[in-house]
């Protein structure tokens, strides 16, 4: 493949990046962490804690909130392909601006939803523009400034979808005390705009080659890092594309449809609406503890192991929150569930860049996201499907571990081949 043509490129000045003590990127990484941090209004479990405020407020049952979801959580993931060509053509610092402006407003018009369409509406907003193209941005930008320490970088990332999970939940729940849902939604907006757009605007930098950088801090005269970089259309001929995209799939279909039901799934095991907010705090330390493993792993383990090691803890998360029972056994649960969810996170963040190189990696991680996203549509409707058939959680989702488990048998055994026809 032909270099990346930004190394061929005058590099451009910024005061920004040539004052940063150390390597900028770690600086960006910072950025990009509180990015992740601010996608928690699109994501599942932000949703989860507006869910039956909205049911009751618009009179809707939960199968049909679900299947809205899903409608525009689909929706909303087909955005995803052009958003990373986007990115790659225009940069990440564009971009996240971009995104955190519009982002901010579909928060706003979450609070003036009124009925069926504008609640499905929103839901292709918020999802596409939060839970997609926000998360998409902030991956980006760490991948093409780190390489060789890749692993560890996303690893770090993790940490602020960890935080989200710990303080958002909690969040909402005063803002919704003390605004009403709708109004809390409008307080989110405002604060996505107030944060991201000026920390987006003022840190996110294109490649490290354009400022006359190496990625990861190397010197400027040491050998730039030896990658192959592949297109969408290569990478997607591969083995190893749909390997860990299957799994990336599950896990974002199996743990969304746990976190959009999670308050409902708690009160089965008798534990009320706080109770089941703190089921949270487990769930962002196992999630920091298991990002932090997983990126670590990604610099020294082949990446198909730790897929299988993913869709283990998936499976076994899915049976305990079948079966648990009291608030130990629910506490068990979530730490599993944080743990799948930051264990797997870091796989999937630098995994594609780690196969098919940073030219391309907006437009093969919008791809990546589409279906990824599509996943998140599709759980929660089974599983609230399931749940209507025969008035309990416990069938489903015992019948939904079986998947996940038979990927983890199978992904040590299927070596990953390049479009180059080697192993991976």
């Amino acid at each position: 493949m032909s270099p990346d043509p930004a190394e061929s490129t005058k590099p451009l000045n910024s005061r920004v990046v040539s004052s940063a003590r150390g390597y900028y990127g770690w600086t960006l990484l910072a950025a990009a962490t509180l990015g992740m941090f601010m996608t928690a209004p699109g994501q599942t479990l932000g949703v989860s804690v507006f869910l039956d405020r909205i049911i009751e407020d618009l009179g809707l049952t939960r199968s049909t909130v679900s299947l809205l979801y899903t409608i525009g959580t689909l929706t909303g993931a087909l955005t995803l392909p052009f958003v990373g060509r986007f990115i790659d053509r225009h940069g990440p610092r564009v971009g996240v601006v971009v995104i955190a402006s519009l982002f901010a407003l579909a928060c706003v018009f979450m609070g003036l939803v009124q009925g069926l369409l504008m609640l499905l509406v929103g839901f292709v907003l918020i999802r596409a523009l939060g839970q997609g193209s926000l998360s998409l941005v902030s991956l980006h930008a760490v991948n093409i400034w780190f390489v060789r320490r890749r692993g560890l970088a996303v690893g770090l990332l993790g940490l602020g979808m960890a935080a989200a999970t710990a303080v958002f939940p909690l969040l909402i729940e005063v803002l919704i005390g003390a605004f009403e849902w709708r109004g809390a939604y409008m307080v989110l907006g405002l604060l996505v705009a107030v944060v991201m757009i000026p920390v987006g605007a003022l840190f996110y930098r294109v490649q490290p080659e354009r400022y006359g950088l190496r990625p990861d801090g190397l010197p400027v005269t040491a050998d730039a890092p030896r990658e192959q970089n592949y297109s969408v259309a290569q990478a997607r001929r591969t083995r190893t594309f749909w390997l860990f995209t299957v799994g990336d799939f599950l896990v974002a279909m199996l743990g969304t449809a746990l976190i959009f039901h999670h308050y409902s799934i708690m009160a089965s095991t008798g534990l009320d609406r706080v109770e089941a907010a703190t089921v949270f705090v487990p769930i962002a330390a196992a999630t920091a503890g298991a990002n932090l493993l997983g990126g670590a792993l990604m610099d020294r383990v082949q990446p198909r192991f730790l897929l299988s090691g993913g869709q283990l803890l998936l499976a076994l998360t899915l049976a305990l929150a079948a079966l648990a029972t009291g608030s130990r056994s629910v506490f068990i649960y979530g730490a599993v569930l944080g743990a799948t969810q930051g264990f797997s996170g870091a796989v999937k963040a630098s995994v594609h860049a780690y196969y098919f190189g940073r030219k391309y990696i907006g437009a093969i991680k919008g791809l990546v996201s589409t279906i990824s996203v599509a996943g998140t549509s599709v759980g929660p409707l089974v599983v609230a499907l399931g749940f209507d058939a025969v008035g309990s959680y416990t069938p489903v989702l015992l019948v939904c571990a079986a998947f996940p488990l038979i990927v983890a048998l199978l992904a040590p055994w299927l070596k990953p081949w390049r479009a180059d026809g080697s192993v991976a």
